[in-house]
């Protein structure tokens, strides 16, 4: 019987994995270069320390096989966020319950409104994204939210909270495509420190999402950390892992990495680990150069600049115009957003920036290209 990722997980210890990372040499960095097709082992020495210095080699190599397997496209998504009601507790979101914020939850109407503002700007894959109320936005509301408005988009994907093997099951049946569930640090002590209160709290829980998502039978699953909360590298390595996991055990199913990094909130939280933008360029190129196939994710967290230039080097998908409050498109655009965004530009600026730099921006899934 196949071990499940938990059983993995906790054969590894977070101090030695971290140690073995920072131990990697020169040598090893240009082997893991050298090959053509790369494992776990040749990914710690492309987020080492070490690697540094060749930076723009992996940079170079990132946007060849970019090209190669994704050609001059990148793929357009919008979130819309649906209620910033929040059961948990969690000291870096301004959704947390313990901030004392205007709570709403949008009406049918709010969304058919919001949903018809994203379809005017093009887009045919929207992330819907709720806190996490099970009472407020459980099931049965995020499957009227799909039902009311999959008429309007290709792809519909979630960012909520982790649901049982069923539930996710019951969304399938009204067209959910795919599912983004962030572990936000994979270092089990430093995540009980910022989800001191509510389901979120329970480490094993959401690590064992992926395998329930799997389990049912979700076309596209969305990995990754939130970096700031613990050292960079050790939580790329563990997503890495979990990546690699869930490819062998399921298949048919499809993978993104997202590379969100800690911003300013209400009541907001300073990164523990500062992770710069050089560090964010290697993570990205590490993980194209591990993985060919797999989707690379950039939201409008980073600056206009970074943005820009990270075009080039594996990012294969890109919100844009992104708001973080509930109707924030239409509905009520001063409310409160659940982070800062960094690139407030339009989307009509971003899909001519893309067109700039030689790339087409697509607006659904590139499954039906393959």
């Amino acid at each position: 019987m196949n071990k499940s990722f938990q059983e993995i997980f906790n054969t590894y210890n977070w101090d030695e994995t971290l140690k073995n990372i920072n131990d990697k040499t020169i040598q090893d960095v240009e082997f893991a270069l050298s090959k053509t097709k790369r494992d776990l082992e040749d990914f710690k020495a492309l987020i080492s320390p070490a690697a540094k210095p060749y930076l723009e080699q992996m940079a170079q190599l990132s946007r060849s096989l970019t090209k190669k397997r994704f050609g001059n496209t990148i793929q357009m998504y919008a979130p819309m966020y649906l209620s910033n009601e929040c059961q948990n507790i969690c000291t870096y979101c301004g959704f947390s319950m313990t901030n004392k914020i205007p709570r709403r939850t949008l009406t049918d109407a709010e969304i058919l409104k919001e949903a018809t503002f994203l379809k005017s700007k093009g887009y045919n894959h929207i992330l819907l994204v709720t806190g996490e109320a099970n009472k407020t936005v459980g099931v049965p509301y995020i499957k009227h939210a799909i039902e009311l408005i999959r008429n309007q988009f290709s792809n519909i994907s979630i960012e909520v909270q982790p649901l049982n093997q069923e539930e996710y099951e019951s969304l399938l049946e009204a067209n959910l495509y795919g599912v983004l569930v962030y572990q936000e640090t994979y270092h089990k002590e430093e995540y009980k420190k910022h989800h001191p209160k509510g389901k979120k709290s329970n480490f094993n829980y959401r690590l064992d999402t992926p395998d329930r998502l799997g389990k049912a039978g979700i076309h596209k699953i969305g990995l990754g950390a939130l970096f700031g909360l613990e050292d960079w590298r050790a939580d790329s390595f563990f997503t890495a892992l979990h990546l690699k996991y869930l490819q062998k055990t399921y298949w048919k199913t499809k993978y993104s990495i997202s590379f969100p990094r800690l911003r300013p909130h209400s009541g907001g939280l300073e990164p523990k680990v500062e992770m710069t933008d050089h560090d964010l360029v290697q993570a990205i190129c590490a993980f194209r150069l591990l993985d060919e196939d797999v989707e690379l994710s950039m939201s409008t967290r980073e600056t206009e600049t970074f943005r820009n230039h990270i075009v080039h080097l594996g990012i294969t998908s890109m919100s844009a115009e992104s708001k973080t409050n509930p109707g924030g498109y239409v509905v009520e655009p001063q409310s409160l957003e659940q982070f800062e965004i960094s690139d407030e530009r339009p989307t009509e600026v971003i899909t001519q920036m893309l067109q700039d730099n030689g790339l087409e921006p697509v607006w659904k899934d590139w499954e039906n290209n393959w």
